[in-house]
């Protein structure tokens, strides 16, 4: 039952983003986490009945969630088809533990009454932190992204980020539990009922006044074009195909629109996707001269790109590779670089390489060595520009975690290639996890897709511009200006920890209901 109920609750997830999902879900989480520790067992034996009610928990919601990796692996599905079943089902089943583990610390303060809910709450909160940065952290669909398709509500990520988002989230969607509580001391009961609502209501109420209150923030910025190639991944890195690739990308970049109807000559900026070019840019001359020969005086470009820096005298096995950003000057003179600090593991680089490349495990990536690690969030200068803070695909689902803290970037940049997940719902999750990203840190993001949904999203999360999975084109529009620092961008996830000790204070602080039995009906006759 917990393992189903887990699957409905990931359908409060993008796209579906059906929220209502969740609410059923973990209040008939809560019911079977009453059961775990009924009877007068003693402590250890309820935390560890919570342990597999939350596990299993976990293991359906994350098994619907992340179904959609099963397609990065039929991209070439002769190597690694055989590993399907590995990635979805043991990757599921580790990051339950998380949400066992929540369930398991609930029951330290665990009592009949509105408490346990609190207790709930404080504890998964905690967890999913910890999911967030455990072994290089990995905290796709937490609870909070619930509220991605309600905008106002999404607005309180501005004061908590998404995981303090996530322990109010469960909070609410838990506490329909309570009405099927015994009725002794019902004002408790309802109480806490009554505050959930006005909890929705309050935030509602902030969230929309924040939102009347956005200014136009693009009107007279930077002009940015942004393309999106829509380059099936099986055909990204065939050798007879790079020159084709990158005269796509030539006719793509130059195209006039009705927002820019010179091309690129009515254009401050062009920006290529991750990894756009399937080939060493930086080691090709007449690949420059081509991007000189394309941009017009003043324009800059700015893409992801595969770079190469030899670690000996000479370019030769001992080199590393990065997934890299540059940023290029209208002589295609390289002004910035940026390397990928946050890499996939699996993808971009093999843990354990020693041990598990004999057994026939590789990267998904198809490159003769895993990506070497950048040195952190960076803030990097372009002429003419705000400041950028540059994130290469995944770097940017981790909040508090996207900028250079000695340095705030103007505006966010995520570069990605979702063509691994075909259409499945994952490039969908991918932006809507970015979006937040925007609200977090009061900064407009800029995202570029070699496929997947690329767009401009202002620093309220609104989608000003959009181009869709699978579609092939470019997108023109004035870049965001910035907001001032928000709350979560000032305090981090400190604001998540005083969360937590509230709840976890009102959890051992609420009254517990009277365990006394009703009287039992006299037998007639």
């Amino acid at each position: 039952m917990a393992a189903l109920l887990g699957c409905l609750a990931a359908f409060a997830m993008p796209p579906a983003d059906l929220w209502a999902a969740l609410i059923v879900a973990m209040t008939a989480m809560v019911w079977l986490l009453d059961g775990a520790s009924a009877g007068g067992v003693s402590r250890g034996r309820a935390m560890r009945r919570a342990f597999g009610v939350g596990w299993a928990f976990g293991f359906g919601y994350f098994l619907v969630g992340l179904v959609w990796m099963a397609e990065a692996f039929l991209v070439d599905a002769d190597q690694f088809a055989w590993m399907i079943p590995f990635a979805v089902t043991a990757l599921p089943a580790g990051l339950a533990v998380f949400w066992g583990a929540g369930a398991a610390l609930a029951m330290v303060s665990w009592r009949p009454g509105p408490g346990r809910i609190f207790a709930l709450a404080a504890a998964l909160a905690a967890t999913e932190w910890l999911r967030g940065h455990i072994f290089t952290g990995f905290p796709w669909n937490a609870p909070g992204y619930a509220v991605a398709g309600l905008a106002p509500l999404s607005q309180l990520a501005a004061l908590v980020g998404v995981y303090g988002l996530s322990l109010l989230v469960v909070l609410v969607a838990a506490t329909p539990a309570l009405l099927a509580d015994r009725p002794a001391r019902a004002v408790p009961r309802i109480s806490v009922v009554v505050a959930a609502m006005l909890l929705v209501a309050a935030g509602w109420a902030f969230g929309d006044r924040r939102l009347a209150a956005a200014r136009d923030g693009g009107a007279g910025g930077p002009m940015l074009r942004i393309v999106q190639p829509s380059i099936p991944q099986r055909d990204k890195w065939k050798p007879e195909l790079r020159a084709d690739i990158f005269a796509r990308y030539l006719a793509l970049s130059n195209k006039p629109t009705a927002q820019a109807p010179g091309g690129l000559r009515d254009i401050d900026v062009l920006i290529w996707p991750e990894s756009a070019i399937p080939f060493l840019l930086e080691e090709r001359p007449d690949a420059l001269r081509a991007v000189a020969s394309l941009l017009p005086d003043g324009t800059v470009l700015i893409t992801g790109a595969i770079r190469r820096e030899a670690t000996g005298t000479a370019v030769d096995a001992r080199s590393r590779l990065y997934n890299s950003v540059l940023v290029l000057d209208d002589a295609a003179s390289v002004r910035g670089r940026y390397d990928k600090w946050h890499l996939v593991p699996f993808g971009e680089y093999l843990p354990f390489e020693r041990w598990l490349e004999p057994l026939g495990f590789r990267q998904l990536v198809t490159v003769p060595l895993s990506f070497s690690f950048g040195e952190g969030p960076e803030t990097l200068d372009v002429d003419g520009l705000p400041p950028v803070g540059p994130l290469i695909c995944y770097e940017a689902i981790f909040p508090g975690r996207v900028t250079d803290p000695g340095r705030r970037p103007g505006w966010l940049l995520n570069v990605t290639n979702d063509a691994w997940f075909g259409t499945s719902m994952g490039p969908y999750q991918h932006f809507a996890q970015a979006r937040f990203r925007a609200i977090e840190e009061g900064l407009a993001l800029v995202r570029a897709a070699n496929t997947g949904i690329s767009g401009i999203v202002d620093p309220y999360g609104r989608v000003e511009r959009r181009l869709g999975l699978n579609q092939t084109g470019v997108i023109d529009g004035p870049l965001p200006r910035a907001l001032e620092p928000t709350v979560y961008s000032r305090i981090g996830d400190w604001g998540l920890l005083a969360l937590v000790i509230a709840a976890w204070a009102l959890a051992r602080g609420l009254p517990a209901p009277n365990r006394r039995e009703p009287p039992t009906p006299s037998r007639v006759g």
